[in-house]
């Protein structure tokens, strides 16, 4: 019995000694990173500097004088000047569209007309202006489009009392997103599309779908029309976007000719 006692004792004092030397279970896995032994900050023994990181340093730019005037770090793809500076047909050849009183202006049957520098993700600003005499209805009124990636769409369509198919009026990201409200001016009056895009990344053994899809946030003369939406695929006319997808790296942007002088001016870009 004496025995006993001593033995049952010398397992207390041992499984004691052991619980001391163990981290205090929380209840939670350690994070990425961090060993069993280390234990979370108690937030009530931090201080302000704690969370005061100085590095890296944010860059510094020089805005616009005002709104829509480009900042110091964006590349200015037309100024109202030479558009084949940063402008080329689909082939690669000087574009036929014509630059008229500082406007861009779209020549029917001339086709598309595309960047010669390739983006990924970016910020972009565009102005345009549908014909001011009103001629046609629906998707033949003022119709073109800024083709992101050469693949996705923002449809650029005179859509003042204008109406159509939603997924194809103006700021729509074309038969996918209808725009949140139609913020379209007047008719020969210039309208602005301030575009947020991210690129899609892809799955390494899968060149056919989207790791992460296309997302794209649309400003229409100041107001959000699409917010951070995600596209299914590249813009079709017929058929179902995501059977489309084909990976890509970086892309130009496209101007569509749809067959109306559809004006641009103001075209600028920030890559993110």
């Amino acid at each position: 019995m004496k025995h006993l006692l001593i033995s049952s004792l010398l397992l207390c004092l041992f499984i004691a000694a052991t619980a001391q030397q163990q981290p205090q279970r929380t209840g939670q896995a350690p994070q990425a990173g961090q060993t069993p032994q280390q234990r979370p900050v108690d937030p009530n023994r931090m201080t302000p500097g704690m969370t005061e990181i100085m590095e890296p340093k944010v860059p510094v730019i020089q805005p616009g004088a005002e709104v829509g005037v480009p900042p110091s770090d964006a590349i200015n793809l037309f100024d109202g000047t030479d558009v084949n500076k940063e402008w080329t047909d689909r082939a690669g050849n000087p574009t036929k569209w014509i630059v008229k009183d500082n406007e861009l202006v779209c020549v029917k049957g001339s086709g598309i007309i595309k960047t010669k520098r390739k983006f990924n993700d970016f910020q972009l600003h565009i102005e345009w202006k549908a014909p001011a005499e009103v001629i046609g209805d629906g998707q033949g009124r003022g119709n073109s489009g800024v083709y992101l990636q050469e693949l996705y769409e923002v449809q650029v369509l005179d859509s003042y009392q204008n109406e159509t198919y939603p997924q194809g009026q103006a700021g729509s990201l074309y038969k996918q997103h209808a725009p949140l409200v139609n913020a379209s001016r007047k008719p020969g009056e210039w309208q602005t599309y301030d575009i947020i895009y991210t690129a899609p990344r892809w799955y390494d053994n899968d060149s056919t779908r989207y790791f992460t899809p296309p997302r794209v946030t649309v400003l229409h003369n100041g107001v959000l029309i699409q917010n951070n939406v995600s596209l299914r695929g590249p813009t079709i006319y017929i058929g179902i976007p995501e059977y489309s997808v084909k990976k890509h790296g970086p892309m130009s942007l496209l101007l569509q000719d749809h067959g109306n002088p559809v004006a641009y001016r103001n075209i600028w870009i920030r890559e993110l």
